[in-house]
């Protein structure tokens, strides 16, 4: 074929004022060649693959564009813009649309001479002479050989690549750039993404595949699309110079257009893995796995190029400003129609499975790390952790800083604690907690609450609990990494053991997901109704096919260790027993940091005038043997069978000046003829054993207790609460009346009781679910009530004790 085309490329090449040569690529100097393009307003292989296309495509004026592609194709090969197959392709589609519509040279000549071109004319009149006297090739045989040539190559050598064609088609692949070519692409690079090297380009391409633009605005949509006219004005008027893309979203939400644009993160993708490898920043493989990888995603997504096409004009619209709804047809009618587009090739059959294999690898041993799964669950709390693949990457000095700040301020993690100091972060207790309580409202016992409320936490039944606690974990595990005061081994155990943990309670990524939604849904609308929930986030991960969390390798470790310990049932009971005289803590304490522990040890002895190991130890077996409820039993219960006397004494006691100890007793009468909070129809131990388990927790983060001695006196405790009472509500009636009658006067008092009423009512009702855990446990030594949860994420029973 090259013998017969290319010298009769050449001939019609005079017409555009080139000199007769056998092959017109030998004709100009690269240097010429470029000059001639650039004077025709090209400038690169993106503008000269469009200019090409057009001409060649151009049914208007056939003629005319077809010699000026036949020109274009000349110089582009000469610059290097081209392959030769890729020469042989466009010249033959070019011949055999000049040959069919123009039978002979003379009708050639003359749909040309409309341009009025002397220079043409003399040309044409050589071409003619050639002709007769049968020199060259003849436009006979040219269009008799066409008939039985095949065509050599497609006119877009690399499928791969056709999606670029949405910015630009791609002629060649791959393909040499010059140094100062690879120069211009890198400046674009940088002015388009602010990129400038090759870590910075794939952290880019890595958030265009996982997050992109279209988290954000997808974000944004399907939270306004709850909201009525005023808080939309609010949300706009709150964007400052982003009102434009408001505006838009705005119009899309009003006209119900598909609240869809990922083909913008993807589409860009292709580009600009294509441009790093112009730039030198991305071998020819890696930019290939990129692409491969966005139209896998694409795919996944769309149907068609149109459908692929109408999400790029919805995400342009919003990231300009403007809605290009009504220019869609104008702008994309070309790729969408035209002939010889790279886009007739349906979406469906651009990429080769083996392709396909080796991105889908690819990706996944980026994500392969047990990093990854901490930086992903992480990043749904804190979206701009995607940029990251690893816990121990170089950070500025300002999120050294904002990370340190937030472990001792917000968190209370001491430097001294080490890594140790995490553990008390993770807390399978309270997994433990929410799973019990599912189980037990799928099969409607336990806790009473609305039949809606009822429904949604029935459904969490089918959903292990653990991520609830872990998503957090894993953001304090970050914030730990990124402080960098612990050391990287450390740090990469802790994430290794989390991933492990979750791989062995859910099956994959996608089903935590599921466990996550569903969980966040139930404890955001049950804690902070009024604030931002996480659910939306997690929806969009779990649609999202190139979210990190689709990419994620579960570990597949025979043998795990979780990063914190998991006590037992019987063990959390007993911690439960303190109730809401603190903060119901979801594990087994361990020592704090010094200054902790200062603070600590300065309340207790506040509170209880207790200093050091052994006044405390001292103070624990005194509540374990007698407490305040001997106190009541031998000082002021028998007043409960003399009221005249107790009347006499309260009068004595008021007639005088009394001193403390007095003003107490006197105090603690009054309570027994007012029967205050209850207090000569309860048990008050509960009173006792509070403050037992509360101290001894206290104790042991202290250090003045080790684990033997913990253990001690919470058995002491669990003996104690199953002695004196059947439930956990005849408990809580108990300690609000010890609470009560041995409060000290004050003016707050009816406050203080009235909220340390609602917070056993929380406790013992769940409400909210994670006041405390009355409402999951059964009480020590009563016969178990509730249904067994379906989940391995449990606290164990004891060895001779089925849970």
């Amino acid at each position: 074929m090259s013998e017969l085309l290319v010298p009769w490329w050449a001939q019609q090449l005079t017409l555009c004022g080139w000199p007769l040569v056998s092959d017109p690529r030998l004709a100009l100097s690269a240097e010429q060649a470029f000059e001639r393009l650039t004077l025709l307003g090209i400038d690169s292989r993106d503008e000269f693959a469009w200019r090409l296309w057009e001409n060649a495509s151009d049914t208007g004026e056939l003629s005319i564009a077809r010699l000026a592609a036949l020109e274009l194709l000349a110089l582009g090969s000469t610059v290097g813009w081209t392959h030769p197959r890729t020469d042989e392709a466009w010249l033959l589609a070019l011949a055999r649309d000049i040959v069919t519509s123009m039978p002979t040279l003379k009708a050639w000549l003359q749909a040309l001479t409309h341009l009025g071109d002397p220079a043409l004319d003399m040309a044409g009149q050589a071409l003619v002479a050639r002709e007769r006297q049968q020199r060259g090739v003849s436009w006979l045989k040219v269009r008799h050989s066409l008939k039985s040539i095949d065509a050599p190559a497609p006119l877009w050598p690399a499928d791969l690549w056709r999606a670029r064609a949405a910015i630009a088609p791609v002629l060649a692949w791959p393909i040499q750039c010059s140094a100062e070519e690879q120069r211009q692409q890198q400046a674009l690079l940088c002015e388009q993404g602010e990129v400038r090297g090759p870590d910075e380009l794939k952290s880019l391409l890595f958030w265009l595949a996982g997050q992109g633009h279209r988290y954000g605005w997808e974000m944004d949509a399907v939270r306004l699309a709850r909201q009525g006219a005023e808080s939309r004005v609010e949300w706009l008027s709150g964007l400052g110079d982003q009102q434009d893309y408001g505006r838009v979203l705005l119009r899309f939400l009003a006209e119900e257009e598909p609240l869809d644009w990922a083909a913008w993160d993807w589409l860009r993708l292709v580009d600009q893995a294509y441009l790093g490898y112009c730039a030198g920043w991305l071998s020819a493989s890696e930019a290939e796995v990129f692409a491969a990888h966005a139209i896998d995603l694409l795919q996944q997504r769309y149907t068609d190029w149109e459908a692929v096409a109408r999400a790029y004009q919805r995400g342009r619209s919003l990231f300009e400003g403007r809605d290009l709804r009504e220019t869609f047809d104008s702008d994309w009618s070309g790729l969408l129609v035209a002939s010889r587009s790279p886009w007739e090739t349906p979406l469906s059959r651009i990429l080769e499975e083996e392709q396909r294999h080796l991105a889908r690898a690819f990706i996944q041993r980026q994500r392969g790390e047990a990093d990854s799964w901490v930086l992903a669950i992480a990043a749904i709390r804190d979206p701009d952790l995607i940029h990251r693949r690893h816990l121990d990457e170089p950070l500025g000095q300002a999120r050294i800083q904002d990370a340190e700040r937030y472990l001792e301020e917000v968190l209370g993690l001491r430097r001294e604690e080490g890594t140790a100091g995490l553990a008390r972060f993770w807390m399978p207790a309270q997994a433990h907690h929410l799973n019990q309580l599912a189980a037990d409202s799928r099969h409607r016992v336990g806790r009473k609450s609305s039949q809606k409320a009822s429904r949604r936490l029935a459904a969490c039944a089918d959903h292990a609990a653990t991520i609830a606690m872990a998503e957090k974990y894993a953001f304090y595990l970050v914030m730990a990494a990124d402080s960098g005061r612990y050391p990287t081994s450390e740090i990469k155990a802790l994430a290794q053991s989390l991933c492990d943990v979750l791989s062995r309670f859910y099956s994959d990524p996608l089903r935590m997901l599921s466990a996550w939604h569903a969980w966040e849904t139930v404890l955001s609308q049950d804690e902070a109704p009024d604030e931002v929930s996480l659910a939306d986030d997690i929806a969009w991960h779990r649609h999202d096919p190139g979210s990190p969390f689709h990419w994620l390798t579960p570990s597949r470790s025979l043998t795990w260790l979780e990063p914190g310990v998991r006590p037992t049932l019987t063990r959390f009971t007993a911690i439960s027993l303190a109730g809401p005289l603190n903060e119901a803590l979801w594990q087994a304490p361990q020592p704090l940091a010094p200054q902790d522990r200062q603070a600590l040890g300065e309340w207790i002895e506040h509170q209880y005038a207790l200093q050091g190991a052994s006044g405390l130890i001292d103070f624990l077996d005194f509540l374990v043997e007698a407490g305040d409820r001997q106190d009541y039993q031998v000082n002021y219960a028998p007043y409960t069978l003399n009221r005249t006397r107790l009347e006499a004494e309260i009068a004595i006691l008021e007639s005088g000046e009394c001193a403390d100890e007095e003003r107490i007793h006197l105090l603690r009468l009054k309570h027994v003829r007012d029967n205050a909070c209850h207090c000569n129809d309860q048990d008050m131990t509960a009173w006792d054993i509070a403050q037992l388990v509360d101290l001894a927790l206290a104790g042991r983060q202290l250090d003045w207790l080790d684990e033997d001695r913990l253990s001690y006196y919470l058995d002491a405790a669990m003996r104690l609460a199953g002695q004196h009472y059947s439930s956990w509500h005849d408990y809580a009636e108990g300690l609000y009346s010890g609470f009560g009658f041995f409060m000290d006067d004050t003016p707050e008092r009816e406050a203080f009781l009235m909220r340390f009423r609602e917070a056993l009512n929380a406790w013992l009702e769940a409400r909210p679910l994670l006041a405390g855990a009355w409402a999951s446990l059964d009480f020590p030594g009563s016969a178990m009530t509730h249904w067994t949860s379906l989940h391995v994420d449990i606290l164990p029973g004891e060895a001779h004790h089925l849970h």
